[in-house]
C-alpha cells in the first residue's frame, strides 16, 4: 500500500505495510544496498513473503544468537543447524530468518537504525508481507531501576521528555509522532509475569543522539557539568516517567507507526545511571543481562504462533 506523503499518519487496519513514497512504482528495480539485495536480483516474496515478526538489535552477533534460540524455541532447527547471513554480501548490518522470524543488526545510533529501517520496510513492502510485528531488543542505561530489569518502552521521547522525533528534511524540521503500539507493550508487560525469571516494568524510554554528553555521563572526552547537575537532569528524566536510555527508539518508534508495522521496545538495563557511569558488572553478568530481551521476545513469539495454530 502506498500513502501519499501529504497524509503521513498511522497505518490503516488491514495489516499491510505503508511506503510514504510516490517515486518507487516508477522504480524498474529497487536496489537496498545496504542489504545487499534487490528486486531485481532476488525474489524477495519467495524468500520473506511469511515473515511475521522482525527483531532488531544493535549487534550482528546478538541478532545471531536470538536466532539460534527462537529456532530452539519454536522446535524449527536441528542440532548445530548454522544460520546463513542473508546479507553476507555487506558488512554493514546482519540478517538472519527462521521460519516467520526475521532477525537484522542495526548499529548503533539513529543514523544507522534509521538506513536500516528504510531499507527493511522497503523489503517488507516488496515481499507483501502482511500483519508484521516489529520489535527492538537491545542494552540500555537505567534510571532507578535494579540493572537487569527489563524496560518494555511506552513512549520514547527526546533529551527534553517529549514524545517526538525531529529530522531535517530538505533544509526544514519535520516532528513525527514516536508513539508505540500500547496494546503489544501489555501483552509484553504480562510475558514478563508469565516467566517471573526477571523483573520487566513499563516506562519512557530516552532516545539521545550520543552515548557520553548526550546521557549526561561524567566519563567521557569532554565533560563540562558537574556530578550534580547530572544527577538533577536524571531525577528530572525520572519524573518524567523515563526509566531507561539509549540511542534508536525515537526513529525506530516514528518509522514503524508511519508505516503501518505493530512495533515494541524491550531492553535491558545494564547499570543504574543514578549510580554510577561505567559498566562494572562482570562479562558473565552482562551476558545473562543480554539474554533477558531475546528471552521476553522469543516467549511472546511463542505465544503467538501457538494461539494462530490453534485459530
Amino acid at each position: 500500500r502506498r500513502m501519499p506523503l501529504s497524509e503521513e499518519k498511522n497505518g490503516a487496519c488491514d495489516g499491510s505495510i505503508y511506503v510514504n513514497n510516490p517515486h518507487l512504482d516508477s522504480m524498474k528495480d529497487d536496489i537496498l544496498y545496504h542489504f545487499n539485495l534487490g528486486t531485481s536480483t532476488h525474489d524477495l516474496p519467495a524468500m520473506f513473503g511469511d515473515v511475521k515478526f522482525v527483531c532488531v538489535g544493535g549487534s550482528p552477533w546478538r541478532m545471531r544468537s536470538f536466532t539460534e534460540y527462537i529456532a530452539k524455541e519454536l522446535g524449527l532447527s536441528e542440532p548445530n543447524a548454522e544460520f546463513p547471513n542473508i546479507c553476507e554480501g555487506t558488512d554493514r548490518y546482519a540478517m538472519y530468518k527462521v521460519g516467520p522470524v526475521l532477525s537484522v543488526s542495526h548499529g548503533m545510533g539513529i543514523p544507522s537504525i534509521s538506513i536500516m529501517l528504510h531499507e527493511l520496510i522497503k523489503l517488507l513492502y516488496h515481499a507483501h508481507c502482511t500483519d508484521v510485528t516489529v520489535m527492538r531488543i537491545g542494552t540500555s542505561g537505567g534510571i532507578g531501576l535494579k540493572p537487569g530489569t527489563v524496560v518494555v518502552t511506552k513512549q520514547s521521547v527526546d533529551s527534553v521528555f517529549q514524545p517526538r522525533f525531529e529530522q531535517i528534511i530538505l533544509g526544514k524540521p519535520v516532528v513525527r509522532s514516536t508513539e508505540l503500539d500500547a496494546e503489544l507493550a501489555e501483552e509484553l508487560l504480562q510475558c514478563g509475569k508469565d516467566l517471573a525469571e526477571f523483573e520487566t516494568v513499563i516506562g519512557n524510554t530516552m532516545c539521545t543522539l550520543d552515548f557520553y554528553e548526550g546521557q549526561a555521563r561524567l566519563d567521557g572526552a569532554f565533560c563540562s557539568y558537574s556530578e550534580e547537575d547530572k544527577q538533577s537532569y536524571l531525577a528530572e528524566a525520572y519524573a518524567a516517567g523515563v526509566r531507561n536510555i539509549e540511542m534508536e527508539s525515537s526513529v525506530f518508534a516514528a518509522m514503524c507507526k508511519l508505516s503501518n508495522l505493530r512495533a515494541a521496545v524491550v531492553c535491558v538495563t545494564l547499570l543504574d545511571r543514578l549510580k554510577g557511569d561505567q559498566m562494572t558488572s562482570s562479562h558473565d553478568i552482562l551476558h545473562n543481562y543480554q539474554q533477558r530481551p531475546q528471552v521476553l521476545v522469543g516467549h511472546y513469539i511463542k505465544k503467538k504462533l501457538n494461539a494462530y495454530k490453534k485459530s
